[in-house]
């Protein structure tokens, strides 16, 4: 018989030892006797499902439409797989693991997640006041799109050397009421850094003046979820893309939001009005993928290192964004190691000269790929200023570090010596 609407957990051996988010990600939420023994959870490619009365009908939807609150040990039914799906579950029930939320959502894509939680949490005459570089589509969305529906923005530069979310805010303040405070930490592609206990505490204390605390979003695709979890550093909802690293094989667009029940609640109104949720093949790929989730992000960080420090040295480099290479003792080094645990593998570097010699470099390469996106098996390289931040204008990239002669490696898995050697070609073609 199928897998039912009651989900089956398991997080602990015996009495004494909780299993790890690597561990549970074999098998988390999922009673292989509710789907004909099958080890893995099959695929529901199902729009609908049949109720066992009409008693059942009734609750459900109630259920899913917040007519009424839960009773004791009560989980909302099947319905509709625009509302729930097996497979959807599963996945959202593994996903928080990582973070420890209470809630996790999945989307058609990350911009989908990032778009309905906007809408979900802003209203007319809102300010969100957001850091500086932010992922292109993100950029446009704030910029150009939320505009329309009376929502304005202030933005702040990340990284430490210009922090000035402080005045931002006081900005922002001017303007309207701040919903908002949207992170891009580290950002993309400068990895610049964002202090989380900092907006944290900035946010309690704006919530004595307006009445109102703004939530803090974080877009923790970079180093989430392995080597970052937002939640715990002061964020109400973690974003992602799981295209990248969470999906990590280059074959599905998806997304995530993350956090405390009640801050999800109205995300999940809004995606089952909005229809933004994820599919049930795409969450099952999903599901294939968390399996292997910490040791790709070991390898392609333990690659990116390396790679990194080859750049590091190399006479046609200018500059390499990695945030190993940080100021010893300084405020970035102290927020990166609060925060994080390893500086990943996806980082930019500037080359000598300017979009030529990127292109050139760019043009030049045999094994690693051109092509945008990050957090895949396979290494893929690309150009910011004229691809993944073409929308951004040319003064704010100018302004925000991302200029011409940038290029942003994503790092993954095949053997590093094969990788520096492609590099090292394309360089000495520049």
């Amino acid at each position: 018989m199928p897998i039912s609407g009651k989900k089956y957990h398991r997080r602990s051996l015996g009495e004494n030892h909780d299993m790890r988010p690597e561990t549970l990600m074999m098998g988390y939420g999922y009673d292989p006797s509710l789907s004909e023994g099958s080890l893995k959870p099959p695929v529901f490619l199902t729009s609908t499902f049949v109720f066992d009365n009409a008693q059942h009908g009734k609750e459900f939807f109630e259920l899913a439409y917040g007519k009424r609150e839960p009773n004791a040990g009560e989980e909302s039914g099947l319905i509709y797989s625009r509302i729930n799906n097996p497979d959807l579950e599963v996945l959202e029930d593994r996903l928080a693991l990582w973070e420890s939320a209470d809630k996790a959502l999945s989307f058609s894509s990350g911009m989908a997640a990032i778009a309905t939680t906007l809408l979900a949490h802003l209203r007319p005459g809102d300010v969100i006041v957001h850091s500086a570089p932010i992922y292109g589509g993100t950029e446009y969305l704030i910029r150009n799109i939320l505009p329309a529906y009376g929502i304005s923005s202030v933005e702040f530069e990340s990284g430490i050397e210009h922090y000035t979310l402080e005045p931002a805010l006081n900005e922002a303040q001017g303007k309207g009421k701040v919903g908002m405070i949207y992170v891009e930490t580290p950002a993309n592609p400068t990895n610049g850094l964002v202090d989380l206990q900092e907006c944290a505490r900035l946010a309690d204390a704006l919530a004595a003046k307006q009445g109102h605390r703004p939530l803090i979003v974080v877009d923790n695709t970079f180093l989430g979820p392995v080597w970052q979890q937002a939640l715990a550093h002061g964020a109400d909802i973690s974003i992602y893309s799981l295209t990248k690293y969470v999906g990590g094989h280059s074959d599905l667009i998806a997304g995530s939001a993350m956090g405390r029940a009640e801050v999800m609640a109205p995300i999940a109104g809004f995606r089952t009005i909005l229809g933004t949720m994820c599919s049930a093949h795409t969450c099952w790929l999903l599901m294939r993928s968390l399996e292997t989730l910490k040791i790709r992000m070991e390898r392609s960080a333990e690659n990116a290192k390396v790679i990194a420090e080859f750049l590091q040295q190399h006479p046609k480099v200018a500059k390499v964004h990695y945030l190993g290479f940080l100021p010893k003792g300084s405020d970035a080094e102290a927020i990166f190691k609060r925060q994080s645990t390893s500086a990943g593998s996806t980082f930019a570097f500037d080359v000598v000269g300017g979009e030529k010699e990127a292109f050139a470099l760019l043009d030049n390469l045999q094994l690693i790929k051109l092509a945008v996106s990050l957090g895949g098996t396979e290494s893929l390289m690309e150009h910011p200023y004229s691809m993944t931040h073409s929308d951004v204008p040319d003064d704010v990239k100018n302004r925000l570090g991302m200029g011409e002669s940038m290029v942003r490696i994503s790092v993954g898995i095949e053997h590093v010596e094969d990788l520096i050697a492609d590099l090292s070609h394309a360089l000495d073609c520049m």
